[in-house]
C-alpha cells in the first residue's frame, strides 16, 4: 500500500536574487569634482544626490585613482593614468580609449562639455577646463577633425541628442568648473544635478536598459585599493531600472572597475588596469529576475489525492512510478 504523509500546506519557494551584469543600450556617465565620500553622502547641503543614493545605488568603498584631475579623467577613458602627474594640456597620447573600443563593437559615443565654446575646443575657456576633457588628449579623436568635432561637443546638445531616436549608446557629461563642485559649493553641484539628471531618468535611453553612472573624479585623501587605485574613497552612484532599490556595496572598487563594468557589458576587451584580477566589475548593483514561486498548495486540495491512494484507486499515478537505483522511486 502506498501511504502519503501530509502534515501542513507546502511553503512557496524563497525568491533567490543574484546579481548579473546586463548589456546595457546606454551608459550615461557624469563626472563631479574634488571630494570624498562622506563630504557628499549625509551632506545635508546634497538632498538630492542623498535622494538618489537611497532610491537607487552606492558604492560604498570605491576609489578613484590617483591626484590630480587630470590622470583620473584618463583612467575613467581608458583605464590608466599613463604615468601623468599633474594637470597637463599638452600631454597627448597615443593610446586606445573607450571610445575606440565603442567604435570597433558598432556602437556610438559622443562626449558633452558644459561651457565649451565650439566642438573639439582645446582652449581653456570661462568655466570650462580642458584638463576634464580627456578626449582631446588621445591622438586619434583630437587630430582627427571630423572625429573630435562630432565627438566632442558642446552640453547645449546634449538635451536634442537625449530625445532623438539615435541617442548614442555612450554619453559622457563634464559639468563646468562650478557646476561640478570644483569651483562652487555641494550645493551648487546637487541644485545642477536635480535640474539635469531628471531629463536622463525620464527618457527612453535609459528606461529601455541603459544604465547613469554618477562619480567623483578624486577626494581629498590617499585612499585606495585594488592595487593601482589611490586617489581618495568618492561616492559613486549607479543609476537604472535594472538596479536593486537602495543597493549598498561594500566591496572595494576603483574608476577601473568602472570602465571594466562598460566593457564586460559590450563584450569588449580590457583596457589596460581593467584587464587585472584585482579590478572587479561592478555586478552586483543589478539584480536577475527572481525564479519562478512556486504557489503554496493548501490542505484542502491534496486530501482528495490522499483519498485516492489509500484506497486503491491510484493506479495511474503507479503507473508512472519507476524504480531508481538504490531503490529510491522517481516520476518519470
Amino acid at each position: 500500500m502506498l501511504l502519503v504523509f501530509v502534515s501542513s500546506p507546502a511553503f512557496a519557494s524563497a525568491a533567490v536574487t543574484s546579481s548579473t551584469l546586463p548589456v546595457f543600450t546606454h551608459v550615461f556617465m557624469i563626472v563631479m569634482e574634488n571630494h570624498e565620500y562622506n563630504e557628499i553622502i549625509g551632506n545635508a547641503s546634497a538632498p538630492y544626490i542623498n535622494g538618489l543614493a537611497k532610491q537607487y545605488g552606492l558604492a560604498t568603498q570605491y576609489d578613484a585613482a590617483t591626484h590630480p584631475s587630470l590622470p583620473n579623467y584618463l583612467s575613467l577613458t581608458a583605464a590608466s593614468d599613463f604615468g601623468i602627474i599633474d594637470d597637463c594640456e599638452t600631454c597627448f597620447l597615443n593610446q586606445t580609449n573607450l571610445a575606440d573600443q565603442i567604435e570597433a563593437s558598432g556602437r556610438t559615443w559622443r562626449a558633452y562639455m558644459e561651457s565649451m565654446p565650439s566642438p573639439c575646443d582645446l582652449n581653456d575657456s570661462g568655466p570650462y577646463g580642458m584638463w576634464h576633457n580627456p578626449w582631446v588628449y588621445y591622438n586619434d579623436i583630437r587630430t582627427n577633425a571630423a572625429r573630435c568635432n562630432a565627438g566632442v561637443v558642446p552640453y547645449t546638445q546634449f538635451a536634442s541628442d537625449l530625445t532623438s531616436s539615435h541617442a548614442p549608446n555612450f554619453m559622457w557629461i563634464t559639468p563646468n568648473l562650478c557646476s561640478d563642485m570644483h569651483d562652487c559649493s555641494v550645493a551648487t553641484g546637487d541644485a545642477w544635478l536635480a535640474q539635469n539628471v531628471p531629463q536622463i531618468l525620464n527618457s527612453s535611453a535609459l528606461q529601455g536598459g541603459g544604465v547613469l553612472f554618477i562619480t567623483w573624479d578624486e577626494g581629498n585623501t590617499d585612499l585606495g585599493c585594488c592595487t593601482y587605485a589611490a586617489g581618495g574613497n568618492v561616492a559613486t552612484l549607479v543609476i537604472s531600472p535594472a538596479v536593486a532599490p537602495g543597493v549598498t556595496s561594500t566591496l572595494a572598487e576603483s574608476h577601473y572597475s568602472l570602465v571594466r563594468t562598460i566593457e564586460d557589458s559590450w563584450g569588449m576587451p580590457k583596457l589596460n588596469n581593467a584587464s587585472c584580477v584585482c579590478t572587479p566589475a561592478m555586478s552586483e548593483y543589478f539584480t536577475q529576475g527572481p525564479p519562478p514561486v512556486i504557489p503554496e498548495a493548501p490542505l484542502a486540495a491534496l486530501l482528495p489525492l490522499v483519498a485516492l491512494v489509500i484506497f486503491g484507486a491510484a493506479a495511474p499515478i503507479r503507473r508512472r512510478i519507476s524504480v531508481a537505483p538504490h531503490g529510491r522511486g522517481g516520476l518519470r
